[in-house]
């Protein structure tokens, strides 16, 4: 259900203002998800699903909650790039407040920051309705959604913060010498060759989604171990 959820409204929200997000040719994370960004966005999720075959059954609700924590963060970062794209007036660098273009990494608007709120608030929702009701779950004594909503949604929103602290550090940034424009993929759109400007070389889009996955997965999952582990 939290992966129907992240995929339907991904889906939806990616059609709303397609006419604008395609001038925005200077970014490499619009438009169909190829094979990377389905494993960026999905693949801590799956790690955690798969921990619940290995781990003792006290653990479960923690590797739950974590799994419930990356969505979060992907569906945050989703709402957030797909609602911020579409604010007329430039967004400001994360880290130094100046005004960068358009879709480029690092970038926030207040709008994209509600977005992301939301989106990482509506994860929580459906947690905190999901999992106090299953079998295994209420045999744990889980009996308050309000745990689950408050993890997921703090992890959610970590994790999406995280993806644009990162995007305007460690990822790539590269400006198009014939166009003189700031971009993420090389070679630009114009075929010229790219160099790489600002952040780590190899560490793209993907991999920031990944550790923002990670990382919402991780403050989930955490909040939830201290929460079952005083009880």
């Amino acid at each position: 259900m939290i992966l129907l959820a992240f995929f339907l409204s991904s889906v939806a929200l990616g059609r709303v203002g397609r006419a604008r997000k395609k001038q925005l040719t200077d970014v490499g994370k619009l438009g169909a998800r190829d094979a990377a960004q389905v494993l960026a966005n999905g693949g801590v999720a799956t790690a955690c699903a798969l921990l619940l075959s290995i781990i003792p059954e006290p653990w479960f609700p923690v590797a739950v909650t974590a799994f419930a924590g990356a969505y979060a963060a992907a569906t945050a970062d989703t709402w957030g790039t797909e609602i911020g794209t579409l604010v007329r007036g430039a967004p400001r660098s994360i880290i130094t407040l100046r005004p960068i273009a358009t879709g480029i990494s690092g970038g926030v608007t207040a709008a994209g920051t509600l977005a992301e709120a939301g989106g990482a608030a509506f994860i929580g929702l459906i947690a905190a309705l999901l999992m106090p009701r299953s079998a295994m779950n209420a045999a744990m004594h889980i009996d308050n959604g309000f745990v689950e909503f408050a993890a997921v949604a703090l992890g959610g929103l970590a994790g999406a913060v995280a993806d644009s602290i990162l995007g305007a550090t460690v990822q790539e940034l590269r400006r198009c010498p014939a166009c003189e424009r700031t971009c993420e993929i090389d070679p630009h759109t114009c075929g010229t060759a790219a160099p790489l400007v600002r952040g780590v070389r190899g560490w793209s889009n993907d991999l920031v989604n990944g550790a923002a996955t990670l990382i919402g997965a991780l403050v989930a999952g955490s909040l939830a171990l201290v929460w079952y582990g005083a009880r």
